[in-house]
């Protein structure tokens, strides 16, 4: 993890710098907000920023905001009251850590804010089989395509060969090249230097080079424009990279991961995914499979989540219960590993007594597992024959509610109510509805214009699981 002090070193805050090292933390160190905003620019990147509170926090954050730079901040100090604590807080920070510091709070804000808890888990023979590919894989400099539905453990698998890899001690540098808008996409991977567009104040070190020396990872490549996807070529094929508004190649040394959960071999038929790329990316593929083609994941995932989850709301910890535990292996994941992780720090806040029993367990709009989809158990079976009427009547119900809509109320009414299921995740709401997150990304813009509210991505139980690609 990569600390970046910002604040006059003082004898407490130096003592620490010292407990966050002794935790693995790479600490750098700045006196004032500008030169934080700076260092980042320059690419010397940072996981977490820990602000002296007497720092104007907001106008730092709004700094690093201007760049499209997010990186968490924590406050700290000496003598802070409740008052200024809080007013930390307000301005934007995820914490505030008192000084002089307790070793334990340290730990725990740094893992918190961090999460960089992710570890590589299975015991299912198909999951078993991938990952022994990517042990053999992992010290090469052969470039990587991971590939699999939404939520599988992508990242997690790109992490894990980084952290195999001969790069492990340099840095691990992701991208979502689903997330940006392509107009920016280009300044984020690759830098741009001043004047090069309008608001472009200062040099700006791009992804590329930040990650020189260690792994960059491309999650969910298939959505990135075809003119980028040039550049991109050229980056890999010559190991050099062009800022934007720059006049001379910038060498690069890094090694490339990709992810995609659409086939890009069909994109390629499709004229939207260029064929040479993909043969450069492709040299290894590592297909992960769905958690339903892995049933033996599902119930030591589901012990890893119970007991992570357990910790960072300290409760007690509990076990699942036989009856849950069958419901789990049952039911059929759609949302793969991330909804199951969302399914049990829910049960892990729901729960009650001793373990964590089959109540607990709950979809995302509330309803039991109730054994699980397509599941044979006598709850399934109760639970089908019990509502099979009324579900009829409901579907009749929202058949007739469709007349009289236009087709563009009826595909709004589809997206918006999808994108609610998934809890506000747009990478999954656009797996669903078979659309690019390009597309689904312009009909939110759309929609956000009209006035219509949009379904924001929900932290805690609904997060998208970090380590699920």
């Amino acid at each position: 993890m990569r600390l970046l002090v910002v604040g006059r070193l003082s004898g407490q805050l130096a003592t620490a710098v010292k407990m966050a090292m002794a935790h693995g933390a790479k600490v750098q160190h700045v006196e004032r907000a500008d030169q934080a905003t700076e260092q980042l620019r320059r690419g010397q990147g940072a996981d977490l920023l820990m602000v002296d509170y007497r720092i104007d926090i907001a106008a730092l954050i709004a700094a690093n905001d201007a760049e499209r730079i997010h990186v968490p901040v924590v406050a700290c100090g000496v003598d802070a009251d409740a008052k200024e604590a809080a007013d930390a807080i307000r301005a934007g920070a995820k914490e505030f850590i008192p000084l002089p510091p307790e070793a334990d709070l340290i730990a725990a804000v740094l893992s918190a804010v961090a999460d960089d808890e992710r570890p590589m888990i299975s015991a299912d023979p198909a999951m078993k089989s991938v990952i022994q590919l990517a042990d053999q894989v992992a010290r090469s400099e052969a470039s990587i395509l991971i590939t699999g539905e939404s939520g599988v453990g992508k990242e997690v698998m790109a992490r894990y060969l980084h952290s195999s890899s001969r790069r492990a001690d340099k840095a691990f540098i992701s991208v979502n090249c689903a997330a940006i808008p392509d107009n920016l996409l280009e300044s984020e991977l690759f830098g741009h230097e001043k004047g090069a567009f309008t608001g472009a104040v200062a040099r700006r070190i791009g992804k590329f080079e930040e990650a020189d020396g260690g792994t960059l990872l491309l999650d969910e490549i298939s959505e990135m424009d075809a003119r980028l996807q040039a550049k991109l070529l050229r980056a890999i094929q010559e190991r050099v990279i062009d800022r934007v508004g720059g006049s001379k190649p910038v060498p690069v040394n890094i090694r490339i991961i990709a992810t995609s959960n659409r086939d890009l071999a069909k994109s390629v038929a499709e004229g939207t995914f260029r064929e040479d790329l993909l043969y450069r990316l492709n040299v290894v593929n590592l297909r992960l499979p769905s958690l339903r083609e892995r049933p033996g994941d599902i119930a030591v995932l589901a012990d890893h989540f119970v007991r992570k989850y357990a910790a960072a709301n300290g409760v007690p910890p509990r076990v699942i219960g036989p009856e849950a535990r069958r419901a789990l292996i049952a039911h059929r994941w759609p949302g793969n590993v991330r909804e199951l992780e969302n399914a049990m720090h829910r049960a892990v806040l729901l729960a009650s007594g001793s373990e964590i029993d089959v109540d607990a367990i709950r979809l995302p709009d509330g309803r039991p597992l109730l054994g699980g989809e397509g599941a044979s158990t006598p709850a399934a079976s109760t639970y089908d024959a019990g509502v099979a009427g009324q579900a009829a009547q409901a579907a009749d119900a929202v058949t007739r509610s469709f007349v009289g809509q236009t087709v563009a109320e009826m595909e709004k009414t589809l997206i918006l109510d999808t994108l609610s299921h998934c809890l506000g995740n747009r990478t999954h709401a656009a797996t669903i509805l078979g659309i690019s997150i390009r597309t689904l990304r312009n009909k939110l813009n759309e929609y956000a214009d009209q006035g219509t509210p949009i379904p924001a991505p929900q932290s805690g139980v609904a997060a998208a699981y970090g380590a699920a690609g």
